[in-house]
């Protein structure tokens, strides 16, 4: 059975063909009219903020770097974060994230490294768990209350730059830049708003953004030639945008990640039947990576993101396996980490090549000797 590329429902609604035909309009006006109420709210919080009714605290002697997004789910944002991370760890930055801690049952404040005992998925949630391995050096914060991770973060522990992961919509804590990630393969959807669209704010709030992070849909492979010219209406974004700072990054598998941790070549499962597993957003994007890899996908086993693996549904997985021949199960390292300790799957991880825009990255974490754009 093949493995679905199809979109998913939830994308066929927020990325439809352009134009949209006129009778999925008119059958989609119930969700037109809840976004209505959606957008109300945020318009009137984004009015507080501009009164001055509600205020953004800084936090002296730290910088606050913030990540985010207008669409919900599946931009590249975490990847991004991954990078920008390396980058200032390398440039000898004492380096901390910020992060909500998504989905985790607990609402205990949080904070470990790669290096130090780690909480478990249920109490941390899996994107911190993944940024803590991924990048063992840098101190992760897990606590709603980013603001008093800040706190923390320059008193107790003495950083001097943290990433605010998911950081765009969160207005409380101050920053010194918010960057903003466009998957160019999208753009803005069909520019509404929750639930109708993709959109958390309007896509006017990009007013407020100081740098454009575009995940570019160059093909992978294609390093030696120069990327398409940056078209900004074609992704949907205002004029609030076109004048942006912006990088533009190409994602791409860097290697495979064996059960026991260990690294492989992107060529290692070539030719190999696969059954791939995923609880993403997107998650077509995950299935042509795999192809791109020269891997034969059996089959899918797609869940929502962040979805939580029971053992009847692992037990399923492998079943199906078995029976399709697949030599082994893949997924991403985002999905690994909620997999249970003896599961057997391969992880794919994705790097981040920088493109266009390395100089307006450097100015934006605040680091010296800014090279040249590309």
């Amino acid at each position: 059975m093949p493995a679905p590329e199809s979109p998913t429902a939830i994308e066929r609604v927020f990325y439809p063909p352009s134009p949209e035909p006129w009778g999925r309009r008119v059958l989609l006006s119930p969700l037109t009219a809840m976004s209505w109420t959606y957008a109300a709210a945020v318009h009137l919080r984004g009015a507080l903020y501009g009164l001055g009714l509600l205020r953004a605290e800084r936090v002296e002697g730290l910088r606050v770097v913030s990540v985010g997004n207008l669409n919900v789910g599946g931009t590249g944002k975490t990847p991004a974060v991954l990078h920008l991370a390396d980058l200032l760890v390398r440039e000898g930055r004492k380096v901390g994230i910020l992060t909500r801690g998504y989905g985790r049952r607990s609402q205990e404040p949080l904070t470990f490294t790669g290096a130090e005992s780690q909480p478990s998925v249920e109490d941390a949630g899996d994107e911190p768990l993944l940024l803590a391995r991924r990048c063992p050096s840098v101190r992760i914060f897990v606590n709603a209350d980013r603001v008093s991770s800040a706190y923390r973060a320059r008193d107790e522990y003495g950083l001097d730059t943290v990433l605010l992961d998911d950081g765009f919509q969160h207005r409380r804590l101050a920053r010194d830049e918010n960057l903003v990630v466009v998957d160019e393969a999208v753009g803005l959807g069909n520019g509404h708003m929750l639930p109708r669209g993709p959109l958390r704010e309007p896509a006017s709030s990009l007013r407020r953004a100081t740098l454009l992070w575009v995940r570019t849909s160059t093909a992978s492979g294609a390093s030696e030639s120069p990327p398409a010219p940056f078209d900004a209406r074609s992704l949907g974004l205002p004029r609030e945008g076109e004048g942006l700072p912006r990088v533009r990054a190409r994602y791409g598998p860097s290697a495979w990640v064996d059960p026991s941790g260990g690294l492989h070549p992107t060529g290692a499962l070539r030719g190999q039947g696969v059954l791939a597993l995923a609880g993403l957003g997107r998650p077509g994007g995950f299935l042509k990576t795999l192809r791109s890899l020269g891997v034969e996908v059996l089959d899918a086993a797609l869940f929502p993101d962040h979805h939580r693996f029971t053992m009847d549904e692992l037990r399923d997985v492998e079943a199906r396996a078995a029976k399709l021949g697949a030599v082994k199960v893949v997924t991403t390292e985002k999905d690994a980490v909620r997999l249970p300790v003896g599961f057997s799957a391969w992880k794919v991880r994705l790097g981040v090549d920088v493109l266009e825009g390395e100089s307006h990255l450097r100015r934006a974490l605040g680091l010296s000797g800014a090279s040249a754009d590309l």
